[in-house]
């Protein structure tokens, strides 16, 4: 009689290979760009047979799409991580330039180019569903910050302080991404700590 325990292993087998295709498509993209790197380039690099990609992703869109949303979620782990240390609201906003300087830390393979998030956004057309992934996150993001701010402030102060922290957030990624380190995310941090510091000392 057949094992039924052993009927699983098939799914698990996909998933795996998910896996490794959105692994491999995730150093690649970011390493050398979506436009220059091709299917084959990551079925190689994730020693999957090229039906299998297609098995797990329609279109080389799909696959694009799913990697803006796993780099997402990446950075929601981040912040998730440094929100467990956080005492205030102060500390929660702070929470948010943490993460971006914890995911300019990472071990990437020709260093550190900046977010990833835009870098992909600035290779697609308007209109690609990748775009709206990434203007998505940085709105949550942008969302995250205003409902620390409103612990301290006004609802419009608390949306116009957002807005400030998040440019501010957005020019430090980029210079960070230029010089290849994490440092202008550190230096933006303790930008953040003063403005929000000041803001509410002037109530």
């Amino acid at each position: 009689m057949p094992n039924t325990e052993d009927k699983p292993a098939k799914p698990r087998r996909r998933g795996a290979a998910r896996g490794r295709i959105l692994d491999a498509a995730a150093r690649r993209f970011y390493a050398d760009g979506v436009a220059a790197t091709g299917i084959d380039t990551i079925t190689a690099e994730a020693g999957v047979a090229k039906m299998s990609l297609y098995n797990n992703f329609a279109s080389k869109n799909d696959l694009v799409r799913a990697y803006l949303q796993a780099r997402h979620e990446e950075w929601l782990g981040l912040y998730r991580r440094r929100l467990t240390d956080a005492r205030s609201p102060r500390d929660g906003i702070l929470a948010v330039f943490e993460a971006y300087a914890d995911h300019a830390d990472h071990a990437y393979e020709h260093g550190f180019r900046g977010c990833g998030l835009l870098n992909a956004a600035a290779e697609l057309p308007n209109g690609h569903e990748g775009r709206a992934v990434v203007r998505r996150h940085k709105e949550e993001v942008e969302g995250l910050l205003v409902a620390h701010l409103q612990e301290l402030l006004t609802e419009r102060e608390a949306e116009a302080a957002a807005e400030h922290l998040a440019f501010l957030l957005e020019g430090a990624i980029v210079r960070a991404g230029l010089e290849g380190d994490g440092e202008r995310m550190r230096h933006a941090r303790d930008l953040a700590a003063r403005l929000v510091d000041g803001l509410v000392d002037d109530r």
